[in-house]
C-alpha cells in the first residue's frame, strides 16, 4: 500500500489519460487505418514535472547513480506482494509511479535498472508490467512496464506494446521488448517511427498492409535501394516484409529471390554495431530457399554475385555460426560450388567487355577469382589454423578482410562481432603475424565505430620452441547482443604448419585489383626504402586505395621538420598530405616503380595535396 503522504498526489496523476489510450485514439483517427508518419509526441501530462524553480530542480544523475535510484524506487518488486496490498498490480503501480515522478533520470536508466532487477515474484512483476503498459500516464512508469515485459512478456502483450511504441520516447525500448515476441511487429514499428524518407514510407505501408503481393512487389521495385541499406536496415526490411513467408510459396518470382539474397548479403556486412545476420531468426530458412531455388535458374551476373557472396560467408564468415542442422551448411556450400564452377556459370565473368567501365571489369574479375579461391584452391585438409583473405562483391563496398578459422570456427565474429578482421595489408603484408621469440601484440580486428568506441580484438603472438602461441587476449567483456564474450584460451599451433599457413595467406592472389595492387607494391617499396620519404622530412601513413574511389591509388604521408635527422618533435609543426595516382592502364608494378622513382627525385610536397595539420 502507498504511505498516507503518497496518496494525495497519486489521485490526480492516475486520473490522466494513459499513454496507451492516447496512442490508440491517435492511431484510430489515422485516415484509412494507415500507420502514422513518425511517432506521436507525448501529451504534456506525460512529461516529467517542471514546476520546480531553477534552484530546486535536481541535476540529472549519472547513469550508475540513476540505476541505483530507480532500484530504490522499485523495491516493491523485490519482495513478494503482502496481504495488505492483496497483490493487486494497480497498488504497486501507484507506489512506483509516485517514486519515479521526480527522479531526474532518463528512460534509458529506467530500462537498464529494470533489466538487472532481481524479481522475487515473476508472475506479479509480469502483471505489474502489463498494468503499467496499459494505464501509465507518464513516460517514466511506462518505461518500467515496457522493461518488465521485455523480460517477462508473452504474445498476448504484443498488441499493447505495438500501440504504446508509437509514442515518441518509447519506440526504442518497445522495439527491444517486441523483438523476442514478434520480430515482424518490432520491425514495422521501427520503420513506422523512422520513415522520414518517402521510399522507406512506401515500404512500410506495403509491409503493414498484410498483402503478401504488395510486400513482394515493394521489395522487387526496390524504392529504397537495397544495395545501399545498412545491415540493420536490411534485417528490419526482411522482418517487416516477412521475407521467409513470402518465399514459402511454391513458385517465387526470380527477382524476389535476388532481392532476398541481396538482403542476406547486406546482413552479413560488418559496417554496423553488430552482425545482423546472426540476429535474423529466419536466416537459415531464407538461405536454404534462396540457394536451392536460384540454383535452378539460368545464370546471370547478378545471381552469380549474390550466390558467391553467400558462399563466402557460409564458408568463413558470420553465417558459419547460424544454427544449422547437421551437415546443412556443408551441403549448401557443395551445391553452390557445383553450380558456380559449372561451365555455364563459370563463363559469366569472361563476358565482360574489355572496354567496360572499371567497376564492371572489377566485378567480373572478382567473380572469377573469388570462385576459384573458394572452390578450387581451398586446402582440402586445413590445419588447426586457417587464414583467408576475403574480398567482397565490389558493389557492396565492404572492406577486404583477413579471416581466421581456428579448429574450423571463424574467430572474429564468434569472439568479437563488432567489425571485420583487419585488412591483409595490415596483418599479412606488414609481417605482424610472423612469430618470433619476442612476444608481439597484434590487433586482429577493430570495431566498426573505432576501437575507442566499442573496442578491438587483440592477441599476443610468440614462438615457443616448435610451437607458435596465441595468448593473453584482449577484447570487450560482452558481445554486441549483451551476452558474455567467450573466454578465449591459449592456442598452440605447430610452428611449421603455422608458418606454412601464414605464407599461403601472404601469397594468396586474385583477391586484389590494379589500383590496390599498386598501393600494396608502393607500401612494400617504402618499407624496404624508408629513406625515399625521410629525405623530405616525411614518413608514410598509408598506401592503398581511396575509400570513395577504389580505382585510385593513394599515398598518405606526414611531413614534420627533423624527420630526416631523427630530431623531429611530436609537439612541433606537422602537415598531412595525400598523393592520388589514378589508374592510367599501366601494370601495377610499372606504376608503383614510377611512383617510387618520383619520390626519390622530387619533393612530394610539390605535387601532393595538403590535407591539414598542426597550427
Amino acid at each position: 500500500m502507498s504511505a498516507p503522504e503518497e496518496r494525495r498526489p497519486l489521485t490526480s496523476r492516475t486520473s490522466l489519460l494513459s499513454l496507451h489510450a492516447y496512442a490508440r485514439a491517435r492511431l484510430d483517427a489515422e485516415p484509412e487505418g494507415r500507420l502514422p508518419e513518425g511517432c506521436y509526441p507525448p501529451p504534456e501530462h506525460a512529461l516529467p514535472p517542471d514546476d520546480a524553480g531553477p534552484s530546486d530542480r535536481a541535476a540529472p544523475l549519472r547513469h550508475r547513480e540513476a540505476v541505483d535510484a530507480v532500484h530504490k524506487a522499485l523495491d516493491p518488486l523485490l519482495v513478494p506482494p503482502g496481504p495488505a496490498s492483496g497483490g493487486h498490480p494497480g497498488t504497486t503501480a501507484e507506489v512506483v509511479r509516485h517514486r519515479l515522478a521526480r527522479l531526474p533520470v532518463s528512460g534509458r536508466s529506467v530500462a537498464s535498472a529494470v533489466a538487472d532487477l532481481p524479481l522475487a515474484d515473476e508472475p506479479a512483476a509480469r502483471a505489474l508490467g502489463r498494468h503499467l503498459v496499459r494505464t501509465a500516464p507518464d513516460l517514466a512508469s511506462a518505461h518500467v512496464g515496457i522493461a518488465l515485459l521485455a523480460r517477462l512478456g508473452e504474445p498476448a502483450d504484443v498488441p499493447y506494446l505495438r500501440v504504446l511504441g508509437l509514442v515518441r520516447g518509447l519506440t526504442r525500448v518497445v522495439v527491444r521488448a517486441l523483438e523476442p515476441l514478434d520480430a515482424r511487429a518490432a520491425a514495422l514499428l521501427h520503420l513506422t517511427c523512422h520513415s522520414e524518407r518517402p521510399s522507406l514510407r512506401v515500404l512500410a505501408d506495403a509491409f503493414a498492409s498484410g498483402d503478401p503481393r504488395a510486400a513482394a512487389a515493394a521489395l522487387i521495385d526496390d524504392p529504397l535501394g537495397i544495395d545501399t541499406v545498412s545491415p540493420s536496415q536490411a534485417r528490419l526490411l526482411a522482418d517487416a516484409a516477412d521475407l521467409a513467408g513470402l518465399l514459402r510459396g511454391g513458385r517465387t518470382d526470380p527477382r524476389l529471390l535476388v532481392r532476398a539474397g541481396r538482403l542476406l548479403v547486406r546482413m552479413t556486412g560488418q559496417r554496423d554495431y553488430r552482425t545482423e545476420v546472426l540476429r535474423y531468426r529466419d536466416a537459415v530458412e531464407v538461405f536454404e530457399t534462396v540457394v536451392r531455388r536460384t540454383c535452378g535458374l539460368p545464370p546471370t551476373v547478378e545471381r552469380a554475385a549474390v550466390l558467391l557472396s553467400l558462399a563466402l560467408d557460409l564458408d568463413s564468415g558470420p553465417s558459419h555460426l547460424l544454427p544449422w542442422r547437421e551437415g546443412q551448411r556443408e551441403q549448401l556450400l557443395d551445391a553452390l560450388g557445383a553450380l558456380l564452377t559449372s561451365p555455364e556459370w563459370a563463363a559469366l565473368p569472361d563476358r565482360a567487355d574489355a572496354s567496360a567501365p572499371p567497376e564492371v571489369r572489377h566485378r567480373a574479375a572478382w567473380l572469377r577469382g573469388a570462385a576459384e579461391r573458394l572452390f578450387a584452391s581451398r586446402p582440402v585438409s586445413p590445419g588447426r589454423l586457417r587464414i583467408e583473405v576475403v574480398a567482397h562483391d565490389p558493389v557492396e563496398r565492404e572492406p577486404v578482410e583477413t579471416r581466421f578459422l581456428i579448429d574450423g570456427r571463424p574467430l572474429v565474429p564468434e569472439a568479437f562481432g563488432r567489425g571485420p578482421g583487419h585488412s591483409p595489408e595490415y596483418l599479412l603484408d606488414s609481417g605482424d603475424l610472423a612469430a618470433t621469440g619476442e612476444p608481439r601484440e597484434v590487433q586482429l580486428a577493430e570495431a566498426w565505430c573505432t576501437e575507442g568506441c566499442c573496442g578491438a580484438l587483440g592477441v599476443i603472438v610468440v614462438r615457443e620452441g616448435d610451437e607458435v602461441v596465441w595468448r593473453d587476449w584482449s577484447h570487450p567483456a560482452r558481445l554486441p547482443d549483451g551476452s558474455p564474450a567467450p573466454s578465449l584460451p591459449v592456442y598452440r599451433f605447430d610452428a611449421a604448419a603455422y608458418d606454412a599457413e601464414l605464407a599461403r595467406g601472404v601469397g594468396e592472389e586474385g583477391w586484389s585489383w590494379p589500383a590496390r595492387d599498386t598501393g600494396r607494391l608502393l607500401a612494400a617499396g617504402l618499407r624496404a626504402r624508408p629513406e625515399l620519404l625521410a629525405r623530405w622530412d616525411a614518413r608514410p601513413l598509408h598506401a592503398g586505395v581511396d575509400t570513395r574511389d577504389p580505382y585510385t591509388t593513394v599515398l598518405w604521408f606526414l611531413y614534420r621538420p627533423g624527420i630526416f635527422e631523427g630530431e623531429d618533435d611530436e609537439r612541433g609543426p606537422w602537415l598531412h598530405f595525400v598523393w592520388r595516382l589514378p589508374d592510367d592502364g599501366a601494370e601495377p608494378r610499372e606504376r608503383a616503380a614510377a611512383a617510387l622513382r618520383r619520390l626519390a627525385e622530387e619533393d612530394p610536397r610539390g605535387y601532393a595535396e595538403c590535407r591539414g595539420g598542426g597550427r
